[in-house]
């Protein structure tokens, strides 16, 4: 199984493709002027990985409603919900891991930012239980992270800006992997902008815009004039994602279209002079004659409650069974398990970073989906830092039962130490504590060795030559005495 998508097809008819894993730690910059393709790149990207990853969408003009119809995206319209009701959905939506549409066209541009921002803010301030991987796409991002603040408030701007920061600048640790799409590169803020290592670039034609095309994409000048000459629907494309040179793309075809369509030529009625005046200079009171507009069909808005209800239940959110039932689940996991542990090395990556890896290995081993969650992952990953790999051996159950009163930062760490004292092993080293508890500073280890000692779930001593040993009470166990 891959985890990669076609977004089109270079100058010799081969697909180019977008490495999704690789995408979710490295974001995406769209950048080309109105007219030239992007939103139907974006829907593109959005329809290939709709089946891959949770989707979050921040839509200021209503495109991307119609993903509901095909694939069960949930639409928001945000003019119908308080910033309160907004911030309480959000935290839903990484709970149940639901991909959304959040159409903001309703509301005037400040208001939009504003609920922009409350919306993503609440994205990144979920507990981090529901880190999960999520691709957060923002169209019209010049709207949402600008230059100059223009005519919306200063206090609107700077909500917008620092919540569109922390997206692109913080938002990988908590799984949340940035798209943005803009017209204008120079209305952008840099520090936005430059958080990207992939791009999207298509036709533009002012030269501040050219100019920091070129420097993203590593080109000359003279060679950046190639994006005045690209086509509607053809950009240029690098990144780690994508491909390590710039290679020309045309976005391939999609399902859904926006509700409107694509504005083509409409001759205007054909009608007689005189009739045309007397209907644009009819006198007062004969507008009155007129028929009346057609009620909107559009259906009244959902109560706030009730949509968050709808945001649990719907098919997105949770998960489908995997293919395998637990019993032949259960040796993938460990096997998995296993390989990332034997692929550490010296450095400790984000538990939320290993979830990913999990989930790319077991769907290369058979599974569809990753059969542990994340607070799952995160307790089978502490056991199998201490070589515990079958969570249901039974030699393992009374540790288990030992480290309850302990954070689970906490747990790798200890379950080492009981490990070592149920098989009369040295006591674990410093490095190897610190490793687990995924630190480097030694000062870090004897504060977590002082405060599980005040707990009362160990007891450290250490004998006139310098060697430690630690007793699990517990357990009625002690690890063998070793240098620290």
């Amino acid at each position: 199984m891959t985890a990669s998508i076609s977004i089109g097809t270079d100058g010799n008819g081969n697909a180019v493709l977008v490495d999704v894993e690789e995408l979710l730690a490295t974001r995406l910059l769209v950048q080309g002027n109105s007219g030239s393709g992007k939103s139907h790149l974006l829907r593109r990207l959005l329809e290939e990985s709709a089946a891959l990853v949770q989707q979050v969408v921040i839509d200021p003009e209503g495109d991307f409603v119609t993903l509901a119809d095909e694939y069960g995206h949930v639409v928001i319209d945000a003019g119908d919900y308080n910033e309160r009701e907004i911030a309480k959905m959000a935290m839903r939506i990484r709970e149940h891991r639901a991909s959304v549409v959040l159409s903001l066209d309703s509301l005037e541009l400040e208001a939009q930012m504003k609920c922009a921002a409350t919306f993503l803010s609440a994205l990144f301030d979920a507990p981090r239980d529901h880190w999960y991987p999520a691709l957060v796409v923002v169209d019209e991002a010049q709207m949402f992270a600008p230059v100059a603040a223009g005519d919306v408030s200063d206090e609107a701007r700077r909500l917008s800006l620092a919540a569109m920061t922390n997206l692109m600048c913080r938002g990988r640790k908590r799984g949340l992997a940035g798209v943005i799409a803009t017209q204008r590169l120079a209305k952008l803020a840099k520090n936005v902008a430059a958080e990207a290592s992939n791009f999207l670039m298509g036709r533009t034609f002012l030269d501040i815009d050219m100019a920091r095309a070129a420097d993203l994409l590593g080109m000359e000048r003279r060679q950046a004039e190639q994006i005045r000459d690209l086509e509607r629907g053809r950009f240029l494309a690098l990144g780690p994602a994508i491909c390590r040179r710039p290679v020309a793309v045309k976005i391939g075809a999609v399902k859904t279209s926006t509700r409107g369509g694509t504005h083509k030529l409409m001759p205007p009625p054909v009608a007689a002079t005189g009739d045309l005046q007397e209907l644009l200079f009819a006198g007062p009171g004969e507008e009155d004659a007129l028929p009346p507009s057609p009620p909107r069909a559009d259906p009244p808005p959902l109560p706030a409650e009730e949509l968050m209800r709808a945001l649990a239940a719907t098919p997105s959110a949770k998960p489908a069974a995997p293919e395998l039932d637990f019993g032949q689940n259960e040796p993938v996991v460990i096997a998995v398990l296993e390989e990332i542990v034997a692929d550490l090395g010296e450095s400790q990556p984000s538990v939320s970073t290993l979830y990913q890896d999990f989930g790319v290995r077991c769907r290369m081993k058979g599974l569809r989906l990753p059969p542990l969650d994340l607070p799952a992952f995160r307790k089978r990953f502490a056991m199998a830092q201490a070589g515990m790999f079958d969570a249901a051996d039974p030699r393992w159950g009374d540790a288990m039962r030992a480290a309850e009163p302990l954070p689970e930062d906490m747990l790798a760490p200890f379950l080492l130490v009981a490990r070592a004292a149920m098989e009369g092993m040295p006591c674990p080293g410093d490095a190897a504590l610190a490793r687990a508890y995924g630190t480097s500073s030694p000062g870090r280890v004897r504060r977590l060795i002082d405060y599980m000692e005040k707990l009362g779930v160990i007891v450290a001593r250490t004998d006139f030559g310098g060697r430690r040993s630690i007793g699990v009470p517990q357990l009625g166990l002690s690890t063998a005495a070793a240098e620290g």
